[in-house]
């Protein structure tokens, strides 16, 4: 028979780890405005897939989104016309597609990520050493997790990067 604490415990840090991602958006959204990150959640969704699937094609990215391949057209379409992301044809089908992220998009998500990186510093270096090896500790036993319930994508092409 199983007791009530695991369960408490999961809700705890399922509360625990939604007030973060709250505090996160909050963090990365002070002072933001909109010439400073043109894309939507979802298009920066899109642009975190290809960064590290660089050629994946309009039906593999929309089974990693878990949306319809014309919904997934559509972001793709408004990505394309702020030059963030750029189509090609596949040489070795010629009615696909392959999706990579253009010049402006790297950078875009390079400039992003140093950002969030910074606004982080901030925050972590109040906290004691032994709270910040905890807290990467728990941190990437957490991705690994939602990295095993994610659905699969081809084989990354690109360096790998932790967002």
């Amino acid at each position: 028979m199983h007791s009530s604490r695991p369960a408490t415990h999961l809700d705890e840090a399922a509360g625990a780890a939604s007030e973060i991602t709250e505090l996160l958006e909050v963090l990365w959204n002070r002072g933001r405005n909109d010439s400073a990150a043109p894309v939507s959640a979802s298009q920066l969704r899109v642009l975190f897939i290809l960064a590290d699937h660089e050629g994946i094609n309009l039906r593999s990215l929309s089974e990693a989104l878990g949306s319809a391949p014309p919904s997934v057209s559509r972001l793709c379409d408004r990505l394309q016309a702020v030059g963030f992301l750029e189509r090609d044809p596949n040489p070795e089908s010629r009615r696909e597609v392959r999706l990579r992220l253009s010049g402006r998009g790297t950078k875009f998500l390079e400039e992003l990520r140093a950002r969030r990186r910074e606004e982080l510093s901030q925050v972590l270096v109040t906290m004691q050493p032994a709270a910040r090896r905890d807290l990467l500790s728990g941190l990437r036993a957490f991705r690994n997790a939602a990295a095993s319930e994610a659905p699969p994508l081809p084989a990354r092409t690109a360096a790998a990067h932790i967002a």
